[in-house]
C-alpha cells in the first residue's frame, strides 16, 4: 500500500515538474514599427523596441515587459547635437502594430540579465542619445547581443531594414506566424432513403 502510494505522487511530481518546465519560459520578441502615422495629434516616427512574454522558471512570475530608447526631448535640435534619453515602455497599440523580425526563447538568468542591460541605458552614463549614431536601434541591437544574436553593422535610422538584416543572421530566430488550423467542415452524412414497396392491389376472388 504504502509503495503504491510514492510510486502515484512521484509520478504526479514527473508530471508537475515537466508541465512546469514546458510552460515556464520567456519569450523575447524584437519589432520595428514604421512610423508615419499620427495619432492624438502626434506624429509616429520609426522605432525599435522589444517586448517579452512568458514566466520565470525559478518563481513562477509572470512577465509582459516591452522596452524602447527614445529622446526624453525629441525635437529638431536633435538633428545638430546629443541629448538625454531613456527607456521608455511603448504603448499597447503602437506594439500591437509593429512587426515583429526575431523571437526567441530563454532561461532566467538570460532574461535577468536582458532587463539589467536595459536598466543600464537609463543610466547616466547609458543615457546619451544621438538621432544618428545612438538611438533606438542601438540600444535594441545592445538587446540582441545579450540574448546571444548576431547584430547586422550600426549605426543606422532604419529600424526595419536593421532588423531585417538582423534577421538574416539568425535563421534560427526568424519569427514566424504560426499558421491558422484550416477548419475541415464537417459533411452532414447522407440521409438514409428507405425504399417502401408499393402496395399490391389484392386480386377479387373468383367466383366458386
Amino acid at each position: 500500500m504504502t509503495r503504491s502510494l510514492f510510486r502515484t505522487l512521484a509520478s504526479a511530481l514527473l508530471l508537475a515538474l515537466i508541465a512546469g518546465q514546458a510552460w515556464a519560459e520567456v519569450t523575447v520578441t524584437f519589432y520595428a514599427h514604421p512610423g508615419a502615422r499620427v495619432r492624438d495629434g502626434y506624429l509616429l516616427f520609426p522605432h525599435a523596441y522589444v517586448h517579452a512574454e512568458g514566466t520565470e522558471d525559478a518563481t513562477g512570475e509572470p512577465v509582459d515587459w516591452s522596452a524602447g530608447f527614445t529622446a526624453k526631448s525629441p525635437g529638431p535640435h536633435l538633428l545638430f547635437m546629443r541629448g538625454g534619453g531613456v527607456v521608455e515602455e511603448p504603448d499597447a497599440r503602437y506594439v500591437n502594430e509593429g512587426q515583429p523580425f526575431l523571437e526567441l526563447t530563454v532561461d532566467d538568468a538570460t532574461w535577468h540579465a536582458l532587463r539589467a542591460r536595459a536598466e543600464w541605458w537609463n543610466s547616466p552614463e547609458g543615457s546619451v542619445y544621438d538621432l544618428r549614431r545612438r538611438n533606438c536601434i542601438t540600444f535594441i541591437a545592445d538587446l540582441a547581443r545579450v540574448v546571444g544574436l548576431r547584430t547586422a553593422p550600426e549605426p543606422s535610422m532604419k529600424p526595419g531594414t536593421f532588423l531585417e538584416a538582423t534577421a538574416a543572421l539568425n535563421p534560427a530566430a526568424v519569427w514566424r506566424e504560426t499558421p491558422a488550423v484550416p477548419v475541415v467542415p464537417v459533411e452532414s452524412p447522407s440521409p438514409v432513403v428507405v425504399v417502401v414497396p408499393a402496395p399490391v392491389a389484392a386480386e377479387p376472388a373468383s367466383g366458386a
